[in-house]
């Protein structure tokens, strides 16, 4: 039997699945596949209740398939989902574990970039001398600054990118410009990451997000950011024993090619909240999630 999925509903049109994740539930419903609707503005809200009001009861096992959900109300959501007879088939366990690298990083410390991190508020700002002393482990080198979930590469110079961790008025700055970019979406702390160098191709993205299901690879697609449509294939032989010890069903690991030609895993994340490329096969994708 095709397995149910819950999409988050259209803030515009509660009945209907949000727009971005619309063409995917329509190839899930062409699948057999059952598509309930969860209210996310609610659950971040802290109503877990009304976010799953209009869910049906007693689907059995589903997916969540939408926006991401911090670790704390997605157990709130798997709780209220199971007084309607409903289990999400991610454990809230498992999605933290894939969702927020202190969770995963363990297990892909050889095929990553070295990384710290140190749990903060949102809007709590780490002294110069705090920041030295938790680059110190990575130095000397530059680094990235990100939380749990989430860098701000988009504003690369300003928020994301330390030139010199060694520096310590460059990295504050940086740090502090973005924790208040952040501001309450914040998610678990500040982590910061050895930068390195990825290859930069003409053609294919040289950064492949692999969709992994209970252990096996399912599904490569370009990183969603990617001006490419197709991607470059990658060896999996060294990174396949970091998903096995993870141990979580639906994975994503973002992996690219360093300029020394060594496939690294730059993040992982929980499948059910990952992106997909705008070329991606939807309907491939959606026989992935309904088991055919």
């Amino acid at each position: 039997m095709p397995t149910p999925v819950l999409y988050c509903r259209d803030p515009l049109s509660p009945r209907r699945v949000d727009e971005h994740f619309a063409r995917e539930a329509q190839e899930v419903r062409a699948r057999g596949g059952a598509v309930g609707l969860v209210d996310h503005d609610a659950l971040l809200k802290g109503d877990a209740e009304q976010a799953v009001a209009h869910v049906p009861a007693g689907l059995g096992s589903v997916w969540y398939r939408g926006w991401m959900i911090p670790g704390d109300r997605y157990v709130a959501l798997a709780e209220a989902l199971s007084r309607r007879g409903t289990a999400l088939l991610v454990t809230p366990d498992q999605y933290r574990a894939a969702h927020e690298l202190p969770g995963w990083y363990e297990m892909f410390v050889d095929i990553t970039p070295a990384s710290v991190w140190r749990p903060t508020r949102p809007g709590e700002i780490l002294a110069a001398e705090d920041l030295a002393d938790l680059a110190e482990p990575l130095l000397p080198g530059s680094g990235i600054v990100k939380d749990y979930v989430k860098s701000r590469k988009h504003e690369w110079e300003q928020a994301c990118f330390i030139p010199d961790l060694a520096d310590w008025a460059g990295l504050t700055r940086v740090v502090q410009r973005f924790v208040e970019l952040q501001e309450e979406f914040l998610a678990g702390g500040i982590v910061l990451r050895s930068f390195e160098t990825f290859s930069k191709l003409e053609s294919v993205a040289a950064e492949v997000r692999v969709w992994w299901l209970d252990s096996e690879p399912r599904l490569f697609t370009p990183h969603p950011d990617s001006p490419f449509e197709r991607g470059l294939v990658p060896d999996l032989d060294h990174i396949r024993p970091g998903v096995q010890s993870l141990g979580c069903r639906f994975v994503t690991t973002d992996v690219a090619l360093r300029s020394d030609g060594v496939w690294r895993v730059v993040e992982v994340g929980d499948g059910q909240v990952s992106d997909l490329h705008p070329s991606s096969n939807r309907g491939e994708f959606a026989a992935l999630l309904v088991g055919l």
